[in-house]
């Protein structure tokens, strides 16, 4: 028994792959993807230089990028490539907890309104909507110049802000899949709500909660960079959108500093792209009629 479950988890998994590698794009995101995580995996090993505060090059401030330093140096001295590779893990991982902040709220709202239907599916869609109607960036601000600017409120504000598309989603799904034959025959044998929703409903809608998850990285990891470029994020960790934001404060656009300003903004670009296309890949092989088109 034990062994024919295995033989069937890799049958999946050999099919999801011949899916999956049919998108270019899901194999170009899948590469840059795994790029970024091995160097971040290791900034100690790859960086060429420290980063720490005291540990820039005081003789060569604001250096374009030579045979020492790849990339040039910041105000401080330091290496901007290093400052990349140390700056990627902090970046990733404010992406990887928020979204799952995201992914918990939207499916528990999204598949509780299209599960219970009536005033538990009024009251939670109400609420929904009022999050969609307040400006999302606005939104983010407010509660993040409230509850202060560290990298553990970071990813709690764009977690709270950033569910909305998820539950929409999930609900329509759940709405036309409680009313399929299984799911009615599971209900007249008397198996609880609380059972049909994990074992039933949860399982089904599992491959569209990943899909949109993928697709919610790349855009926490953009608004995680927003915030730190206002100013609003923890000054006290390296990440690619402090980077910006310390390269935008000393002028790099007005003083021509463009080592400092365009290497931090090509790797947030290329991240975000990255799990685009691998959103894009998945939510392909969820809905086949995406592959048609």
């Amino acid at each position: 028994m034990q062994k024919n479950k295995i033989k069937g988890y890799a049958r999946s998994i050999r099919k999801f792959w011949e899916q999956y590698k049919e998108s270019k794009l899901g194999i170009i995101g899948l590469f840059t993807l795994l790029f970024f995580i091995l160097v971040s995996t290791f900034p100690e090993v790859l960086a060429p230089y420290p980063v720490g505060v005291l540990q820039g090059d005081r003789k060569n401030l604001l250096q374009p990028p030579s045979s020492k330093y790849l990339l040039g140096t910041d105000e401080l001295g330091r290496d901007i490539l290093s400052i990349l590779i140390h700056g990627g893990r902090i970046s990733l991982l404010i992406g990887l907890f928020a979204t799952l902040i995201i992914a918990f709220i939207g499916t528990f709202i999204g598949v509780s309104a299209g599960y219970f239907g009536g005033k538990t599916e009024e009251l939670l869609m109400r609420l929904t909507d009022v999050f969609l109607v307040i400006p999302g960036l606005p939104l983010m601000i407010v509660m993040a110049s409230l509850l202060g600017a560290n990298f553990f409120n970071m990813i709690l504000v764009i977690g709270i802000t950033g569910w909305t598309g998820t539950a929409r989603v999930l609900r329509a799904q759940v709405l036309s899949l409680k009313e399929m034959p299984f799911i009615e025959s599971t209900r007249a044998i008397g198996a609880s709500d609380a059972r049909i929703i994990v074992w039933h409903i949860l399982p089904n809608v599992l491959p569209l909660i990943v899909a949109q998850a993928v697709l919610r990285i790349g855009g926490s990891i953009l608004s995680a960079a927003t915030l730190s470029f206002l100013g609003l994020g923890d000054s006290t960790k390296i990440s690619w959108g402090m980077t910006l934001s310390y390269a935008f404060g000393i002028g790099s656009i007005f003083n021509d500093y463009y080592w400092y300003i365009i290497p931090p903004g090509v790797c947030i670009t290329l991240i975000v792209l990255s799990f685009t296309f691998i959103g894009y890949a998945l939510d392909g092989i969820v809905n086949p009629r995406i592959r048609e088109r």
